[in-house]
């Protein structure tokens, strides 16, 4: 197993680094404290990554699925495989205002993991957001309760969506709503609603413990009419196939947020070298029980960090080669989520006055990193979904 980046992206990796310590990192803060303003410096950015994807593989939200169609045999490092590496060094620049990206958004993985063809086509270039949670349906996403009815040749969607990334700013909303509540998991259906809709409203943005810069929104649906096409995949329910459909979404986004929580650790235990470079041994020769204990603690985090990366690039390489991954797309990001945290909080810690006042990122990057182990499935959903892939058990057998 190698365990070093593909070469083929050491450009990538390096433009992205370079993008967030001279693009985001410099308004970073300024966004922090200017919620709900829309960044317009990502503008010009997100042209420049459009760009980039159109010439091959790269952070590109839109394409988690990789190339359809394709005939590669063998070993492959695609484009699941180049966003995780460019997302790790975009949020080593700023977790939020990655979020804030055009057409980078968590619906367009939603997008690419269920469409089909005519689909993938109409909605490109398009920046979607993604709602799947209710106010009483949080992890538990097959208990959704937004309703989809058929009426002629459009779906009449009813219901609330809450905590929505991108919610306002995105050009489209990826909605997940169910045609059927008696027939459980497997009537839920995901659908492409655009900005504008009638019966589509932003009732409120949230204000948030971090990742600021990103607008999180509530949105309700009221005989809001959607054409049938913006139903993304089948519309046919099969029962025996269940939620296996709409789940695909998570095993290519759990490992996108993974990398998001790698970036944002990155982040900080570079920093925290960086203050207490004195104590450290930059070629690791002092063994471990020789060592100050701030400096055993900042190795065991730099560990720690070290096997959620892997992780995540495991996730991301089974999807490339298109694996069943979604008991590691779950363990990345319960790995990735827990360690980001214990890792900023941690930094915050060691370095006292100095990491709690706003004088310094690491605050922030504590702050930011909570959500980290929370969207996209909490910790808690995350071990239970790995459970049941290690003991074979269906979500009945094991609650």
């Amino acid at each position: 197993m190698n365990l070093q980046n593909p070469k083929k992206f050491k450009m990538l990796i390096d433009q992205a680094h370079e993008s967030a310590l001279k693009v985001l990192r410099p308004i970073s803060r300024k966004y922090d404290k200017a919620e709900h303003s829309y960044p317009k410096e990502l503008d010009m950015f997100a042209s420049l990554i459009d760009g980039m994807n159109d010439g091959g593989e790269g952070i590109n939200a839109g394409a988690a699925v990789g190339k359809r169609g394709s005939t590669e045999t063998g070993n492959k490092n695609g484009v699941n495989m180049s966003t995780v590496l460019g997302v790790i060094e975009m949020c080593y620049g700023d977790t939020g205002l990655l979020l804030s990206m055009p057409r980078q958004g968590l619906g367009n993985s939603a997008i690419a993991a269920v469409a089909n063809d005519e689909q993938l086509e109409r909605f490109k270039g398009t920046w979607a957001a993604m709602a799947i949670t209710e106010p009483g349906c949080g992890s538990d996403s097959a208990a959704i309760r937004t309703t989809a009815i058929k009426d002629g040749y459009d779906y009449i969607l009813n219901g609330e969506k809450i905590f929505v990334t991108s919610g306002e700013r995105a050009d489209a909303v990826v909605v997940w709503a169910t045609l059927d509540k008696k027939l459980g998991r497997a009537a839920i259906k995901s659908f492409v609603v655009p900005k504008g809709t009638p019966g589509m409203k932003v009732e409120r943005l949230e204000h948030k413990l971090g990742i600021k810069a990103s607008d999180t929104a509530v949105i309700s649906f009221i005989d809001c009419r959607v054409p049938a096409e913006n139903l993304l995949g089948h519309a046919e329910i099969d029962v025996a196939k269940g939620f296996a459909g709409v789940m695909e979404t998570f095993d290519n986004t759990r490992p996108l947020v993974a990398a998001m929580a790698v970036g944002c650790a990155k982040a900080s235990l570079e920093r925290i070298k960086e203050i207490f470079k004195d104590q450290l041994d930059e070629n690791y020769q002092t063994p471990y029980l020789q060592t100050s204990h701030i400096a055993a603690q900042i190795y065991r985090m730099e560990a720690e960090w070290e096997a959620a990366r892997l992780l995540t690039m495991k996730a991301a390489w089974m999807a490339d080669n298109k694996k069943p991954n979604s008991r590691e797309a779950s363990i990345s990001k319960a790995k990735a989520g827990r360690i980001c945290n214990e890792i900023t909080l941690k930094c915050v810690e060691l370095t006292a006055s100095v990491g709690y006042n706003e004088d310094e990122l690491l605050e922030k990057w504590a702050r930011d990193s909570k959500i980290l182990d929370i969207f996209e499935g909490t910790q808690q959903i995350q071990q239970l979904i790995i459970a049941r892939r290690e003991l074979g058990k269906n979500s009945s057998e094991l609650k």
